[in-house]
This record gives C-alpha cells, structure tokens and sequence, in this order.
C-alpha cells in the first residue's frame, strides 16, 4: 500500500487530526501543570507557599483564597478536556481546534516552568515564563472574543471553554505576572515571621498595578456584561485584602474594586434592559403573520376582484358589437 486511502490535504480531514491532536496533548498538558504546581506546593521544601512569604510584597494575596481560585480554574480545564471528547456540534469543534488550539497546551507547560523556576528562585526565568503565559492567554482570549464569541445558543462552549480561559488569563493578568514582576525588581519588604513587618515599603508601585488592572477589569465587565471576569476580579482582590499587613492605599484600592465590579455588573444589565425596552417601545408592537383573525381585518381584500384593484371596461365585451 502506497498511500493511505483519505485525502490527508482534505479540511475536514485536517480538522478531523487537529482535534485527535488536542484530545492527547490538552490532558497531558493539564495533567503535567497539575502534578508540577502539587509537587511544588506539597512535596517540596521551600515550597511555592514558602518562597511567596520570604518575598512579601504589596500585592500579596492570601495564598488559601488563590488556592481555591486556582483549583477552581483546573475543575474547569478539566471540564475543557471532557468537551474535546464529547462535542458533537460543528462550531464547537472549530472553537477548539481554531480558537483556543495548541495555546492552552502551551501555557500549561509554561506554568509548570514557572513553578519550578519560582521554588529555586530564578525570578528572571519566573517572570519571563509569566510574560509568555500572559501573551499566550491574552491571545487565545482575544481570538475567542473575535472569532469564535459565547452564544447563549452553545452554554457549554461558554462553560468550559470560554470561563476557563478567561479564569487563566485574569489570574496572570492581575496577580501573577505583576507579583512575579516585583520579586525579580526587588519590591518587597523584609518578612517578619513573628509580628508586622515594614509593609509600608513599595507602595505605590502596588497601588499602581491594582489601580490599572483593576480599572482594565472595571471597563471590561461593563462594556461586555462579563460574568467571569466580575468573579475573578472579585475573587482576586479578596485575596488580596484578607492577607493582613498590606499598604493602606493598596487595602483601599482592593476593598473599593470588590464592590465595584458586581455593582458594575448590575448596573450594566440594568442599562442593558431598560435600553431594550426603550427599543421595543420606540419600533412599536409588531404584528406576527398569520395571527390575526379574517374577519378582524375589514380592510383585506377577499375577492378575486378587489384583488386585482380597479380596471378599464371593455364596452364590446359588456354589450356585444
């Protein structure tokens, strides 16, 4: 046998492949970024937990609250992995194979790099890591957004795929990479493991990166009504603001973005609906084919003649020649 029977150059045939593709490596990426960040966590001495507390600095968060936080992302990369077996419908497949495609599988190996180099302490590398987890993601949301954007009509492709995407990309935009970043600039303060230690060192640069991100975060959720978004900024700056010994505009910053971002959410649907009422009332009721009643109607023709409207008389065809 020369060749294999199927047009290997065939669309739906490289599709076909892109998907089997995704169903290995997806699971295996998920998998190796899992066991790596556990190991890091759990098993090793310093751990991931222990090298975030020698480097104390103004954006620090609880690291129990982001543990959650990110065991909730991985539930939903999971999640993402079990809908790579199981779509059936053609747009969800194209979201798959061209919207998120290999950027996830790549990312997930980037996080497990960048655990490792923060347990050993290569800040340079973590952070390098975290800039190319950041673009990854920003990229793979963008296209999404662009091409591929959540339909209520898909509630699974918004579920599974497009939260957890968005779930990964807010964490890295919003904590990690600028944690990450202050570490290797040497914006941290001495850790005090008995008592309080000089958190008042480096302030604005933290209050810097929390305002930005969170007003980033503040327009976002606005303009798009999104949900996820609203989590996970919420979720994030709790962390922050429950971890004690922070600067006192950071601590602001944080308790004030909690509350805004789902008021912000509220008050966008709100705008939302009553907009859309405002535009049903401006068109005016519209009449549905085929309801109405014949003899409702007086108007309508019913005769073959009325119809066809007025018309000249023939005087021959009325009286003969």
């Amino acid at each position: 046998m020369d060749s294999l029977p199927i047009d290997m150059s065939h669309p739906a045939v490289r599709d076909y492949l892109k998907l089997v593709r995704l169903q290995v490596l997806t699971p295996l990426s998920l998998l190796i970024n899992i066991a790596t960040v556990m190991v890091c966590t759990l098993a090793l001495n310093p751990s991931i937990r222990t090298i975030a507390k020698m480097y104390p600095t103004s954006i620090s968060p609880r690291p129990s609250v982001i543990s959650v936080y990110v065991a909730a992302m991985y539930l939903g990369q999971i999640g993402y992995c079990i809908l790579l077996v199981i779509a059936r419908k053609p747009e969800t497949k194209r979201t798959l194979t061209k919207g998120v495609g290999l950027s996830l599988v790549l990312a997930n190996w980037v996080m497990a790099l960048w655990a490792v180099a923060w347990i050993f302490e290569w800040f340079l590398a973590a952070t390098i890591f975290q800039g190319l987890l950041l673009i990854l993601l920003l990229y793979t949301n963008i296209t999404l957004l662009t091409y591929h954007a959540p339909t209520t009509s898909r509630p699974l492709d918004m579920a599974l795929i497009h939260a957890p995407l968005r779930f990964f990309f807010v964490l890295q935009f919003a904590l990690m990479f600028p944690l990450t970043l202050f570490v290797q600039l040497g914006l941290t303060y001495t850790p005090v493991f008995d008592g309080a230690p000089d958190y008042q060192s480096h302030p604005w640069p933290g209050f810097g990166v929390v305002l930005g991100t969170n007003l980033v975060s503040l327009v976002v959720i606005a303009l798009r009504r999104d949900v996820v978004w609203c989590a996970a900024s919420t979720w994030i700056c709790v962390s922050m603001w429950t971890l004690p010994y922070k600067p006192q505009v950071v601590y602001i910053t944080v308790l004030v973005f909690t509350t805004l971002h789902p008021l912000a959410l509220i008050a966008s649907y709100i705008h939302a609906y009553f907009r859309s009422r405002r535009s049903v009332e401006a068109n005016g009721a519209v009449a549905l084919p085929g309801n109405e009643h014949p003899g409702l109607n007086t108007n309508r023709p019913s005769t073959d003649s009325q119809l066809r409207g007025p018309r000249e008389v023939d005087p021959e065809a009325v009286w003969g020649n």
